[in-house]
């Protein structure tokens, strides 16, 4: 990095911190530049984004408040615009859309947020706001938000691959979902065609963990535990049996086998953002060529394995400020 300050080189640190957020405080790793040449201190707009990001995660988690992309899953679950949202919620015009692009709620419209998820409940918002529409288009509402159902099988499909494990530090504070994982791993089998078991274990934690240190986020919604061969997703046979993965043994002259992720199914590159995508790609090109022994080796660099194996606990995402890695 170049200083904006001299035009010479600046170092990047990272220190434990505190901020404090609505009248709370709340601890986060926060990232800087220093100036080689007079020790002065700068931020970018990024390393802000990603500081900030944390307490704001927090913040949601403590208060059982949706992310924006929760945010935006329920009102394209109904069929709505933002601003009919709004209006059905009492809320402002453009509330509903600035909470879409990252505002955070306030406390008493994040319990609504998180309420209006069951259809029941949305309903009877939009019961109550019957005198905000003209006829005709409120009972196209409604018969919209009614024929919505919840999918049991889904949600149990999705408890079962992310193990129960609530939203927070230990799954990098990402949405639990199950297309967006599908679509991880289908991105590195067509990109390696196929994957090894080994192999795409460390490449779904250096996933997250990446992109939780450059955007505040992690990608899948995983968990990840450090055992003998590196990091990897807690009881990732459970990932890996998601359908439309095919699972294949290859032997080896010398006895061996190996498991590899196959599929005939390309990703739907459309799931990710530009963010997303830059991790895939870094990720992608740094691993291109590394056999799973190899990628092995180099997670044990990782402080994320150094200081969680054997331990039973799960790494907390706070490891990725220490990746070497990438």
């Amino acid at each position: 990095m170049k200083s904006p300050i001299t035009g010479g080189n600046a170092t990047l640190k990272r220190e434990p911190a505190e901020l404090v957020f609505r009248n709370e405080k709340y601890e986060y790793i926060y990232s800087y530049y220093v100036c080689d040449d007079t020790g002065e201190e700068f931020t970018t707009t990024e390393l802000d984004e990603v500081n900030i990001s944390q307490v704001y995660n927090q913040y949601r988690v403590r208060y059982g408040i949706p992310f924006p992309d929760e945010i935006k899953k329920i009102r394209s679950k109904y069929g709505l615009p933002a601003i009919k949202m709004a209006r059905i919620l009492g809320w402002g015009d453009n509330q509903y859309r600035l909470y879409e692009n990252g505002d955070v709620p306030s406390q008493a419209h994040g319990k609504t947020l998180a309420m209006i998820r069951v259809p029941q409940v949305f309903l009877d918002y939009v019961e109550n706001s019957r005198n905000q529409f003209e006829e005709a288009e409120f009972e196209r509402i409604r018969e919209k938000v009614k024929a919505v159902k919840t999918d049991q099988y889904e949600e149990f499909v999705r408890e079962y691959v992310f193990c129960n494990q609530h939203v927070g530090i230990t799954n990098g504070y990402a949405t639990q979902s199950i297309s967006k994982l599908k679509n991880i791993m289908l991105y590195y089998i067509k990109r390696f065609d196929g994957v090894f078991f080994t192999v795409m274990n460390k490449l779904l934690f250096y996933t997250d963990f990446v992109n939780y240190r450059q955007y505040g986020r992690g990608m899948s919604g995983l968990s990840y535990k450090a055992i003998q061969y590196g990091p990897v997703p807690l009881e990732y046979n459970r990932v890996y049996s998601i359908n439309d993965l095919r699972q294949s043994i290859i032997y080896y002259e010398s006895g061996k086998y190996g498991q590899k992720l196959e599929s005939d199914m390309s990703p739907d590159m459309s799931a990710f953002t530009e963010e997303e995508l830059a991790t895939l790609e870094s990720v992608a090109n740094r691993f291109q060529d590394t056999k799973a022994g190899e990628i092995s080796d180099i997670s044990h660099e990782e402080d994320a394995w150094k200081k969680y194996v054997d331990t039973g606990m799960l790494i907390s995402f706070n490891e990725a400020f220490t990746l070497k890695a990438l």
